[in-house]
């Protein structure tokens, strides 16, 4: 018997692989060779061409066309890593079957409570099985779920050879959560035509937008005093890099804002009274916006340094990603084509902007335009993540019948 779209993604959460900041290496973090090495054993098993798992991580094979049509070569991409909010170390799934609509008690000694009271998605999945944590770790939806429904369509094709395909291709890459964002994949050697990234939210959404994305680093130095005698002397970084973070609105943050709605939000701050760095991304989908957003992290650097003397602050901010959509527009017959496969399927589009990014942003603006699938999860980054198995299940029909469109054109 072949496992399942559920058994896989089972078997890939029980691989460690949290991405890690501050790392030279890439892969950032050994857990993704780990589970890189294992998709290649899966895909050769599957009798897949080309399989490669290189140096970095990064998982690439072929399904030969088995017709002689002229059909466009499809990608499907998936990220190896999880978020690095939470740990995903020893993940415990649990099964809820035949969810009856209420709370759903992940850890009672922890306290923590799936709820619909406070995650609303839930009531849409009443009756259906749901997949959720131990509320000790996150769950690993982002992205093995997407990785076990690529797998699950690619074991269908090649367990159906009366299923007409053009050539397929696959690649499941490192250390996206990181804003490595597939960077160093030979885009000439993979030799597809156009991508789908399978990383997205619900059951139907689609993306083709994703933020403009900047990181910022800023360290702010101060002056250590004995506090008994420190009148006139004593410049403390950590009160230095609040006031810093007030010069920002505080309504311009990840929790007060939705759909095209930009925001600076701060990741990390640490510090004492010498010295105290500010880790901080940068988001807008408006280009307009982004650099405005930039400037003002300037500006508020500049305005720090001129209150309290030049160098008491530093700032290291690069860009990370770009929208997709300016890749996208140009051959938008794969986004229409993904909704087509959606509505036979019966599977209602979304379109929403992605209010993050995927490594389908760098792909489209290095060539290889990659808009965003739904994967099924929800509560991504948390230990609140969830992912209905009905979900996983339509995404593995929707890869089916996009292929089996291009197919038939």
């Amino acid at each position: 018997m072949m496992p399942s779209v559920l058994d896989r993604f089972l078997k890939y959460i029980q691989i460690p692989t949290q991405a890690a900041h501050g790392k030279d290496s890439v892969p950032s973090t050994p857990g993704q060779m780990t589970l890189a090495v294992e998709l290649g054993k899966e895909l050769r098993a599957l009798g897949l061409s080309d399989v490669t798992v290189d140096g970095h991580a990064y998982v690439t094979a072929t399904l030969p066309a088995n017709t002689d049509k002229k059909i466009p070569v499809i990608a499907f991409n998936a990220h190896l890593d999880t978020a690095l909010e939470v740990t995903d170390d020893t993940v415990r799934p649990r099964l809820v079957e035949n969810y009856d609509g209420g709370d759903i008690v992940l850890n009672e000694k922890e306290r923590v409570v799936l709820s619909p009271s406070t995650f609303p998605d839930l009531l849409k999945y009443r009756g259906e099985t749901l997949v959720v944590t131990d509320g000790t770790t996150l769950l690993g939806a982002d992205d093995k779920a997407g990785i076990a429904e690529i797998m699950a369509a690619l074991e269908y094709m090649t367990n159906h050879p009366e299923f007409v395909h053009g050539c397929v291709k696959v690649v499941f890459s490192p250390d996206e959560e990181i804003g490595h964002g597939a960077s160093l994949l030979d885009l000439e050697k993979f030799g597809a035509d156009f991508a789908y990234t399978v990383d997205g939210g619900e059951a139907g959404e689609i993306s083709y937008e994703t933020f403009n994305a900047a990181r910022a680093k800023v360290t702010v130095h101060g002056r250590s005093v004995h506090p008994g005698k420190s009148k006139n002397k004593m410049v403390n970084s950590i009160l230095l890099g609040m006031e810093l973070a007030s010069m920002f609105p505080a309504d311009e943050t990840p929790a007060t804002t939705e759909a095209y709605e930009g925001f600076f939000h701060l990741l990390g701050f640490s510090g004492n009274v010498e010295t105290t760095t500010m880790d901080y991304i940068i988001r807008d989908h408006s280009p307009e916006k982004f650099q405005q957003r930039k400037k003002a992290m300037e500006d508020a650097v500049t305005a720090l340094n001129g209150r309290y003397g030049q160098g008491t602050a530093d700032l290291d901010m690069a860009d990370q990603y770009y929208n997709m959509l300016e890749k996208v527009k140009p051959v938008m017959h794969i986004v229409d084509t993904a909704m087509d496969a959606m509505r036979q399927l019966d599977i209602e589009p979304k379109v929403i902007p992605v209010r993050g990014g995927t490594d389908g942003s760098q792909l489209s603006y290095r060539g290889l335009p990659a808009p965003n699938l739904f994967s099924g999860g929800h509560n991504a980054h948390g230990k609140h993540e969830f992912i209905a198995v009905s979900s996983m299940e339509k995404a593995v029909k929707l890869i089916l019948k996009i292929v089996e469109l291009y197919a038939g054109k």
